[in-house]
């Protein structure tokens, strides 16, 4: 396993990192959760991403009870703060100064960790002062309660506005987590040339469009039983963007390309997200220990320009490249 510094900062973490979003404590039963995120740390991950709004919370308590006993020196964990938790009441979501700190306190019991490496804003709140939100981040960095902080999903404007009360905080705002695969490139055009400027890396999530860029998804066939595209607790909504004939064809076009370069077409598609250089890791999940097992496989990977372009010509037409479809929430009325 292979790591990159985390933008310029000098934290470094796996560039295949673990995920449980949409599977512990919801898709995946907790015997099996533990099972996976201990194959990922023989297959070398290090660094384990969550929020806690993953499964109401108990995604991070999944994650804590996986890791309990692991050298915390040697991991690096992630969550994040914004989307609503508990029961849904009028302070509980947002990055007001309240919830940011209630939030934290809330994540250390349930990963059972006395700090975490990287704390994030889960999406950008208009309803709170910047400063405010910037100036709360500051007192958890600075109370020991997460040694660097970041974002996700977050327009370009937004990360150059935070980071300029970062730096005046003297807080290392270091990170942004977006979606981003092989069809979905928003992040192009306006956030990775800001990100390279202000030093700050992408931790990407859905590198394989929640599974359509595995193949497994047919055109003209049903999904197959089990699969994301059945799950009635979230997953079927996330990946239904996607399930459309005109991109599965696309995606069985990529066997040629995936077997030239002796990979999976999952493999392939993790093996993408990291030829760009601004991306500092991609977020894996699995609800069986070989799928771990499998996309890490893409680590370490050099795809050659002409596979870099065939994969653009493959998929011309149905790559969504709009930068304004990076976008938080207008309000935090979530009912």
């Amino acid at each position: 396993m292979e790591t990159r510094n985390l933008g310029s900062s000098g934290l470094k973490i796996t560039e295949i990192a673990y995920g449980n979003w949409l599977t512990h404590g919801s898709q995946v039963e907790e015997d099996a959760a533990i099972t996976c995120v201990h194959q990922a740390l023989e297959e070398g991950i290090t660094t384990f991403d969550t929020a806690d709004v993953y499964a109401n919370t108990a995604a991070e308590t999944v994650l804590g009870k996986a890791l309990e006993g692991e050298r915390r020196e040697g991991l690096e964990i992630f969550t994040k703060v914004y989307w609503p938790t508990g029961p849904g009441k009028h302070n509980d979501h947002g990055l007001s100064r309240k919830h940011i700190m209630e939030s934290i306190n809330g994540s250390l019991k349930r990963l059972r960790t006395d700090y975490v490496d990287l704390y994030q804003a889960h999406r950008f709140d208009y309803e709170t002062p910047l400063e405010e939100t910037m100036e709360a981040f500051a007192d958890v960095v600075r109370s020991g309660k997460a040694l660097y902080i970041g974002v996700s999903e977050w327009t370009a404007d937004e990360i150059r506005r935070g980071h300029e009360l970062a730096r005046e905080l003297r807080i290392p705002f270091v990170s942004n987590q977006p979606q981003y695969n092989m069809i979905w490139r928003v992040i192009e055009t306006k956030v990775v040339p800001t990100c390279e400027e202000l030093g700050i890396g992408q931790v990407v999530f859905s590198p394989i469009a929640q599974g359509v860029l595995t193949g497994k998804y047919l055109p003209g066939q049903a999904p197959p039983q089990g699969s994301r595209a059945t799950d009635e607790k979230g997953g079927a909504d996330f990946i239904k963007r996607y399930l459309k004939d005109d991109v599965l064809e696309r995606v069985q076009k990529l066997k040629p390309i995936a077997d030239d370069a002796g990979l999976s077409l999952a493999q392939l598609a993790v093996a993408w997200v990291l030829q760009n250089q601004n991306v500092s890791a991609a977020i894996i999940g699995a609800s069986r220990p070989e799928q771990v097992t499998d996309n890490v496989k893409a680590a370490g990977v050099k795809l050659d320009d002409d596979a870099l372009k065939q994969i653009d010509e493959i998929f011309d037409g149905v790559i969504e490249r709009d930068p304004a479809r990076t976008k938080s929430p207008a309000t935090r009325d979530f009912n």
